[in-house]
């Protein structure tokens, strides 16, 4: 609910301090007494788009401040926590306006954009008039208004989770798809450079191995045939040289005593170290022994696994892994058409599920537009528009996670002339009396928005009038209705009265509001009765209208 509204400084309003009442609040007063600079005030500070230049001429900035008082359940809260903005029971908007046009607001004495204050309002405010494209008039929001209606929250919540996993679905298969089209366009590829992998099977170090194995080769052809040279020398010309050199100093007299005896026990262990020698290269020899064919075998397979490595941009080591790699691509395409059928499979129970839920919900709301087509005419009665003909039109439109349902309120004004949308078929009267009949209807149990009409009872007088009043005091029963109105009949209605009147201040204009008691009420009523001079016949007037 609107508790009170403070606005300085823009445009011929100085300083106003209005205090707003449940129930059904009226705003009356001449034309151009500035009642709509009201509603312009409103909406800056609920960051509505309207005038470019609201500050008060001379004023250096305009301000204005909304106070709200907030249910616990109201939708306002989760619009505050989502912009880490302070809640409570009460809401304070406060927005200026500098003469150079910048703008800044505070949400509960936080600095927050327009944006916020934007989101704000849509769930703290409701306006409606003749030329009004944020309400009834809007044909984008008459489906949810047809939703809010007709109670299919929970087919509504059904739909939107169809369509969710519908969505989910779709993404999967063209996911799949997609990675099914980039293998195939490489599939030739695959099975050439696997089965050349395969053939090679190269093993994590083997070019290392290779490597080793080829330079011991290399080197063992450059030094085999000294080794072997001298291999001959020592098996054959030393050890017959040591032997014929022992036995000629074995057979000679008195050896001992010439001192032989030392150099023969060193003649015998340069045998035993020759033996040793002879057995040592023997073994080298050996193991310098390769087949020719051996270097060309493992030449040419180290050069293969090289020319490998460089053909797919890995190290030799890496080839194995590459293999496996590859080899994994072409089981994911082998076995892709499998995943995607199956994808596909629940793709279509997917459609299937979301065209259930769609058409409950197209149903639902089929039946209950028939429901509200009927209150609506039901309402039109009172209002003098018996011949008019209400109805509610549903067309398939594109599917989506609301359904498939296009809603547009329509109307005719008379029996068998062509219906329309509402703001294109009826007059400004007639267009009045839609929506309000329409707002009854729509109404609800939804007391979460103050409702404000902007001069809805334009073009409509005497009973009409009265009936337009009567239902504006209806909606206002357990809410909140403002009423900037020209009608006596509808002033009549309402529980709490302000003027909108001009004064002049040192050669300035001013415009101010008046609340009115009693005895003030009957007067302006009066003056709406008869003009600027208000006779007894007026008062008398006025007096009955608000005993009605």
């Amino acid at each position: 609910m609107l508790r009170a509204l403070d606005i300085r400084d823009l445009l011929i309003i100085d300083h106003l301090e209005l205090a707003f009442q449940p129930g059904l609040n009226v705003l009356t007063g001449e034309t151009g007494a500035g009642k709509s600079i009201l509603l312009d005030s409103l909406g800056f500070v609920l960051g509505w788009r309207g005038r470019a230049e609201l500050v008060r001429l001379g004023a250096a900035q305009g301000e204005v401040i909304a106070e709200f008082d907030l249910e616990a359940n109201h939708p306002a809260h989760a619009i505050l926590e989502e912009a880490g903005l302070p809640g409570g029971e009460e809401l304070v908007l406060r927005r200026i306006n500098t003469a150079d046009g910048r703008k800044t607001a505070w949400v509960n004495d936080r600095r927050c954009s327009g944006e916020v204050l934007r989101r704000l309002s849509e769930t703290l405010v409701e306006l409606h008039g003749q030329h009004d494209d944020r309400g009834l008039l809007n044909p984008r929001g008459h489906r949810s208004l047809l939703d809010a209606f007709a109670g299919v929250g929970q087919q509504l919540a059904a739909t939107r989770a169809a369509w969710s996993g519908l969505a989910k679905a779709r993404k999967t298969v063209q996911a799949t798809r997609d990675a099914l089209e980039a293998v195939r366009a490489e599939e030739e590829f695959l099975r050439h450079a696997v089965a050349e992998l395969d053939k090679l099977n190269p093993e994590p170090g083997e070019d290392e191995a290779l490597d080793v194995r080829r330079r011991q080769m290399q080197q063992a052809e450059r030094i085999r045939g000294d080794i072997a040279r001298a291999y001959a020398l020592l098996s054959e010309g030393a050890e017959a040289s040591l032997g014929e050199a022992q036995r000629w100093l074995e057979g000679v007299e008195g050896g001992d005593e010439i001192g032989l005896t030392s150099s023969l026990s060193a003649l015998s262990r340069a045998m035993i170290e020759l033996g040793d020698a002879q057995d040592g290269v023997s073994r080298i020899l050996e193991g310098l022994e390769f087949n020719p064919s051996e270097l060309e075998d493992c030449e040419a397979r180290l050069f293969e696994i090289r020319a490998l490595a460089r053909k797919y941009s890995v190290s030799p080591d890496e080839l194995a892994a590459h293999a496996d790699v590859l080899r994994g691509k072409l089981a994911a395409l082998d076995a892709g058409d499998a995943d995607l059928a199956d994808q596909e499979a629940a793709l279509r129970q997917a459609e299937q599920d979301y065209q259930a839920a769609a058409d409950q919900l197209s149903t639902a709301r089929r039946n209950k537009a028939a429901t509200l087509d009927q209150a609506v005419m039901t309402e039109l009665a009172p209002l003098k528009m018996e011949r008019a003909v209400f109805e509610t039109l549903l067309e398939t439109a594109e599917p989506g996670p609301e359904g498939q349902d296009a809603v547009a309120f329509t109307v005719a004004t008379n029996p068998g002339a062509p219906s329309g949308p509402l703001n294109k078929i009826a007059s400004g009267g007639e267009l009045s009396r839609f929506l309000l009949a329409l707002k009854v209807c729509l109404r609800g149990n939804d007391q979460s928005k103050t409702l404000i009409f902007d001069e809805i009872d334009r073009g409509v007088g005497g009973a009409t009038a009265d009936a337009v009043g009567r239902r504006l005091r209806s909606l206002a029963t357990s809410g909140q209705v403002l009423v900037v109105t020209h009608s006596p009949q509808v002033a009549a209605q309402g529980g709490h009265h302000w003027r909108v009147q001009k004064r002049v201040a040192d050669g300035i204009t001013l415009s101010e509001v008046v609340p009115l008691d009693a005895g003030e009420r009957v007067d302006e009523i009066a003056r709406m009765v008869s003009g600027d001079t208000i006779t007894q016949e007026a008062r008398a007037a006025a007096r009955a209208l608000l005993a009605s």
